[in-house]
């Protein structure tokens, strides 16, 4: 019993310097532009039986643009950052060096009074874990980029600080195959 789960980054909301932590803007113009752009290879992803989306505008106004009509799943949800959501890192780091540092360093730190990296890649883990896993069935999920590292990250039981060497770029495919706890990541040849 094997499931396939396909994550596809939301499209962009902002630039990349201007990117906040816990940030609910919707898509901006280049971000509905490069949906129209990658559709052609993201439209069949659609076929999937089961279609997810993480519950933030940019995510839930990607997956409605590829035509996946999906349900929104709160674990899926980015990290918590507590009283850092709505900042950038450069305000941040301004504001509290140390408490960055050792956000950075120790993937059991919250120094923001929200949810650790650790937790959190425990969260979407589980998520993970707990889709039906019906022989040959097929999942899709646009997800914020913080959640489909944090899915690389478990699904390959990587060290948690390995997820700060992950980039996923707005619109990248992650395709993980397996089931419960036996995750593998499948890269798929060019069509």
């Amino acid at each position: 019993m094997h499931v396939r789960v396909s994550l596809v980054a939301a499209a962009r909301s902002s630039s990349l310097l201007a990117e906040r932590f816990d940030d609910d803007r919707p898509l901006d113009g280049a971000g509905w532009r490069s949906v129209e752009s990658a559709a052609r290879d993201l439209v069949p992803l659609g076929a999937a039986e089961l279609r997810y989306c993480s519950p933030t505008p940019r995510s839930r106004a990607t997956a409605d643009a590829l035509g996946y009509a999906p349900l929104a799943q709160p674990a899926l949800r980015e990290c918590d950052m507590g009283r850092w959501r709505g900042l950038t890192l450069a305000e941040v780091t301004a504001r509290e060096p140390g408490a960055v540092d050792l956000w950075l360093s120790d993937p059991r730190a919250a120094p923001h009074g929200g949810e650790s990296l650790l937790a959190f890649i425990s969260r979407i883990g589980g998520w993970l874990d707990t889709r039906p896993a019906d022989d040959g069935g097929a999942i899709v999920a646009v997800a914020e980029p913080s959640v489909v590292r944090a899915a690389l990250v478990y699904a390959l039981q990587a060290p948690p600080l390995t997820y700060w060497n992950v980039d996923v770029r707005p619109l990248s495919t992650l395709t993980l195959t397996g089931w419960s706890r036996r995750w593998y990541l499948s890269l798929q040849a060019p069509a």
